[in-house]
């Protein structure tokens, strides 16, 4: 099993009094990591959300009903309680008035969840997010050279646990995640009337990842309003399938303000979406790759890392551009990504003379592994 970063920190915070909420895409191993942390704490109480008993058991409670079930349980492990109704209201009544009771719960979407949940635990709860495997989770388990070894598996396949485990068989499983598990939480939401468009969509999305995302262009696409393109992205957002970046503007007058960068959390999705596991050096797409690849990396260092940062791209109508840049501290990093590195690149004068720049780096094969330790972290 390889080790997560956040079983050191959920362990940390056993036994402090406040809920253990765990959120994230599924299958990516929430489900066996606390159970592994419950495991290891003693005896535990596993309710799964999946089962309409357990659901008709938590959806409307009282005091009462809640103190049946869990009788003497100390640990309690609430999984999948984005299938729970008034579920906000349900752990505040177990965080109160059960103070003895360990409560942890897991989450494959924020669909709901995080509104319903965070002004009744407000100071109550730890609340954390889990991703596909990292890289340094990667390295930790099978060693440097064994990591260095899998980086074009991992740009093409992604990193989701399974993948990992099953060399060989990685097209299968990711084509049934993205058919299935991948559109769960999303297909059972209100929200979703037309699962046609959502498809349409997310191959379309694939196909411009490093790219700007117009919303307009989209719906003329796929047919359907600016309005349904932009409530879907926002959908996908939260159940963990992709992520925005704004464009960085402040004083220059030719900077590009209004549109956005769309990236998905794992590489693997993306290329199942496309149907595309092609090696890279027959690709004409490998330097977008990298450019996901890395920066949906970099989202894990900066939140496994507790790391305050603000992610932006940045172009102006001249077209000079930066890939990525990160604000931490009042201070700004420039990041270009480049597969090659023979691919030598200037940053564009433009920026640096306007703006006071930290640092400015160049991430390739050569140094990447900076990159993914946040070694270049001040």
């Amino acid at each position: 099993m390889i080790i997560r970063t956040l079983e050191i920190v959920i362990k940390e915070h056993l036994g402090t009094g406040k809920a253990i909420i765990l959120l994230g895409p599924r299958q990516t191993g929430k489900t066996t990591l606390l159970k592994k942390v419950v495991s290891n704490a003693g005896d535990y109480l596993f309710l799964d959300c999946d089962d309409p008993v357990v659901r008709e058991q938590l959806d409307y409670p009282n005091t009462q009903q809640i103190r049946q079930l869990l009788g003497d349980a100390r640990i309690v492990f609430i999984d999948e309680a984005q299938r729970i109704k008034n579920i906000g209201l349900t752990l505040k009544i177990i965080t109160d008035q059960f103070k003895s009771v360990q409560l942890l719960v897991s989450g494959s979407s924020s669909l709901g969840l995080s509104d319903e949940i965070n002004e009744p635990l407000t100071g109550r709860k730890w609340e954390y997010t889990m991703y596909p495997i990292s890289w340094m989770e990667l390295k930790n388990h099978f060693g440097h050279l064994n990591s260095l070894q899998q980086l074009e598996q991992r740009i093409i396949f992604g990193m989701y646990p399974d993948i990992i485990n099953h060399p060989g068989k990685e097209a299968d499983l990711l084509k049934q995640l993205s058919n299935s598990y991948l559109y769960k939480d999303l297909l059972a939401y209100k929200g979703i009337r037309k699962p046609e468009v959502l498809e349409k969509l997310l191959r379309a999305l694939a196909l411009q990842i490093g790219q700007e995302v117009s919303y307009n262009e989209l719906a003329n696409l796929i047919q359907v309003d600016k309005n349904t393109i932009s409530n879907y992205i926002d959908l996908l957002e939260k159940v963990f399938i992709v992520f925005r970046l704004s464009p960085f503007r402040r004083n220059i007058r030719t900077e590009i303000g209004t549109s956005r960068k769309i990236y998905f959390y794992d590489n693997g999705i993306r290329n199942s979406l496309i149907a595309n596991f092609n090696p890279l050096n027959i690709r004409q797409d490998t330097g977008l790759l990298w450019e996901n690849f890395l920066i949906s990396e970099r989202m894990k260092v900066l939140h496994y890392g507790k790391r305050i940062a603000n992610s932006y791209f940045w172009r102006t109508t001249q077209q000079q551009e930066i890939d990525y840049l990160e604000e931490r501290g009042g201070k700004l990093y420039a990041y270009e990504f480049k597969w090659t590195s023979a691919k030598k690149k200037k940053f564009p004068e433009t920026f640096t003379s306007n703006y006071p720049v930290e640092k400015l780096m160049v991430v390739s094969k050569e140094n990447y592994l900076d990159f993914f330790a946040g070694d270049d972290i001040a």
